[in-house]
């Protein structure tokens, strides 16, 4: 899965920022052996800290958003 842009982030419903933080990998996997690594894991460390505090503030994970977001990436 790849990591959203900060607008995508701020656009999102509760729906899509729970699947990001279930399923988004960790900041700068898509990036090992690349020679940019730390400045990919960078702008992705912003953007996860963005997601996780957006879908906080929206009351972050219930039962139902779980049930609805599944376990495994569709």
């Amino acid at each position: 899965m790849k990591y959203p842009t900060i607008d995508g982030v701020n656009s999102a419903n509760k729906i899509q920022l729970a699947e990001w933080v279930r399923f988004l990998p960790s900041p700068g996997s898509s990036a090992i052996g690349n020679k940019n690594f730390e400045e990919i894991m960078d702008k992705e460390v912003v953007v996860l800290n963005l997601i996780i505090k957006q879908f906080n503030e929206k009351g972050g994970m219930t039962p139902a958003i779980s049930k609805a977001i599944g376990l495994n990436k569709r």
